[in-house]
C-alpha cells in the first residue's frame, strides 16, 4: 500500500505529471497515486501547509515532487505555476485540472468564483501546458467535473452549470487536440467525503442533508478520494490510449437514484 492506495497496475515511471489543486482530497489522493506509480509530479493550491505536506508525501514515493502556492483565479499565476512545474519536471505528460471555486449560492460570487476556478482554470492551465503536452509521446489532459453536471439542482446552480460547461469543454478540446494526439477526458465525482471535506463539513453541519444524500447511494457509502484517483490513472494510461472526449462517471450508482 502506498499513502491508502493499493499496489498500482500501472507504471508510470518517466512520466510527469501536474495536479492544479491538490493539497487535499480527490487532488492530493490522484498526485500520490501518480507518484506511487513512479511519476514525478507538481501540484499547486492556495494553502501552503497542506501543499507542503502533499509535496512531501510524494516525495516519499520516491520521485521528484514539486509544490508551488497558486491561486488558480488569477491567469497570470497559473501561467508562472506551469513553467515552473515543466521546468522542474523537465515537462509535462499528464495535466490534471482539479480545482473548484464550489460555488452552492446563487449570488455573482459564487457565480465567479466557479467560472474562473472550475472552468477558466482549467482553459488557462491547459493553454499554458499546450507546448509541453504537444512535446510529450503521451500527452493527455484530465478534468475533474461532477455527477451535478447531468442534473438539474435547485440548490448549487452555479456549480452544475460550470461544470456542465467543464464537461462540454472537454469534448471539444479532445476534438481540437486530436490531431496533435493528446487526449482529454474527465471524471465526474459523485459524493466523495475526506476529512475536512464538503461532506464531512455537512455531516456535521446539515445532517439531515448528508443522510439523504447517503441513502441514495446504492453502494450504502460514500465515495473515496482514492477512488477517483484510480480512474484517473487508468485514463492516463496507455490501457486508454483510444479514449478521449469521454467523461466519466464514478459514483458507486448515485446517479441511478436521480
Amino acid at each position: 500500500m502506498v499513502s491508502g492506495h493499493p499496489v498500482t497496475p500501472f507504471d508510470f515511471h518517466g512520466y510527469r505529471v501536474v495536479v492544479a489543486g491538490a493539497s487535499r482530497g480527490i487532488g492530493r489522493s490522484i498526485a500520490l497515486a501518480f507518484a506511487g506509480a513512479g511519476a514525478a509530479v507538481s501540484v499547486c493550491a492556495r494553502g501552503e501547509a497542506a501543499l507542503e505536506q502533499t509535496r512531501q508525501a510524494i516525495a516519499a514515493c520516491g520521485v521528484t515532487a514539486h509544490a508551488r502556492s497558486c491561486d488558480l483565479a488569477d491567469p497570470k499565476a497559473i501561467d508562472t505555476y506551469v513553467a515552473e512545474a515543466a521546468g522542474a519536471l523537465g515537462g509535462i505528460d499528464v495535466l490534471v485540472n482539479n480545482a473548484s471555486g464550489y460555488g452552492f449560492s446563487d449570488d455573482d460570487e459564487a457565480w465567479i468564483a466557479g467560472f474562473n476556478v472550475d472552468l477558466m482554470a482549467a482553459v488557462r492551465a491547459s493553454r499554458a501546458a499546450l507546448s509541453h503536452l504537444e512535446a510529450s509521446p503521451a500527452g493527455c489532459i484530465l478534468h475533474t467535473s461532477s455527477i451535478a453536471a447531468f442534473r438539474p439542482r435547485a440548490g448549487g446552480a452555479p456549480y452544475a452549470a460550470v461544470k456542465a460547461a467543464l464537461s462540454q469543454y472537454t469534448t471539444s478540446q479532445a476534438l481540437a487536440l486530436a490531431v496533435q494526439r493528446i487526449r482529454v477526458n474527465a471524471i465526474a465525482p459523485g459524493s466523495i467525503a475526506f476529512a475536512d471535506g464538503l461532506w464531512e463539513h455537512r455531516r456535521l453541519e446539515q445532517p439531515e442533508l448528508y443522510q439523504a444524500t447517503l441513502a441514495k447511494i446504492p453502494f450504502g457509502r460514500f465515495g473515496k478520494p482514492e477512488e477517483i484517483a484510480h480512474a484517473a490513472l487508468f485514463l492516463a494510461s496507455p490501457w486508454a490510449g483510444w479514449i478521449t472526449g469521454q467523461t466519466l462517471v464514478v459514483d458507486g450508482g448515485q446517479m441511478l437514484n436521480g
